[in-house]
């Protein structure tokens, strides 16, 4: 008498008797483990898919918040980072958030000048006190303002410098001609930018363009459109502009007003 093969199917030629092989098939437990990898993986991936939805949305809105606040034309660029997003949001904060906002306006200002971009990282980003405010833990942002903007501010052209840490400003005037000066920039109180150590690189230093000049360099510039509660620490000069570094901590932003404690 042979037993029955179970789970196995033979291979070979009956006329060769201790030569079969046989070749098992998958066993019921294994078929099962199949099975339960399988609905892990579309488990998993339905989980990723609902958390990426989460996450689109905080950025949302934290992007409209802050274009409220700012003013800016355009949507600012908003990433959260960390997963999963879910429990970050229901513990009431967001561990990472990276914005990117264009040409932030500075209406009202004496030397109105506009951020040409800022870029911030915020650092577990939370619900407050009010509906309407989130405080981060800490904040770093680089505000780069273009030798473009910068001259509009200032009246003059200013351009990079021979120097690191230096820009050139150059003004003019019919029949005279130009002259360019230059001076160091520096981070000054009251997140202002400074420019000191002036000197004469090209042209007659005449009264009238003397006059120019101081009136477009004696002064710093505030920066007033970039969050409060943000300071300003460093300013370094690139060949397109000037990059102005702020940090702060604990940090309160309010989207009406876009300004922090």
């Amino acid at each position: 008498m042979y037993e029955t093969q179970r789970d196995e199917e033979y291979v070979g030629d009956p006329c060769h008797g201790d030569g079969a092989v046989y070749v098992s098939r998958p066993g019921l437990g294994r078929r099962r483990l199949i099975i339960v990898a399988a609905s892990l993986a579309a488990l998993l991936i339905g989980t990723v898919a609902v958390d990426r939805i989460a996450a689109a949305r905080a950025e949302s809105r934290t992007a409209k918040a802050f274009q409220d606040g700012m003013g800016t034309a355009q949507r600012p660029s908003v990433h959260v980072s960390g997963f999963p997003v879910l429990t970050q949001l229901a513990d009431g904060r967001l561990d990472q958030v990276d914005l990117t906002a264009h040409d932030i306006p500075a209406d009202g200002a004496t030397r109105p000048l506009p951020v040409t971009r800022l870029t911030v990282g915020m650092d577990r980003l939370q619900a407050s006190g009010s509906a309407d405010e989130a405080r981060a833990r800490s904040v770093e942002a680089t505000a780069f303002l273009s030798y473009g903007d910068v001259s509009n501010a200032l009246g003059v052209r200013v351009s990079q410098g021979d120097e690191a840490g230096r820009v050139n400003a150059t003004a003019g005037l019919p029949v005279v001609g130009d002259v360019t000066v230059s001076a160091a920039v520096s981070a000054a109180s009251g997140n202002g930018i400074a420019f000191t150590d002036v000197r004469a690189v090209q042209g007659e230093l005449i009264p009238p363009l003397k006059s120019l000049l101081d009136k477009a360099l004696e002064e710093p510039v505030a920066l007033r459109n970039v969050p409060e509660g943000l300071r300003l620490r460093s300013v370094t000069t690139t060949r397109d502009g000037i990059d102005a570094r702020f940090t702060g901590r604990s940090v309160t932003f309010r989207p009406e007003s876009s300004a922090a404690s």
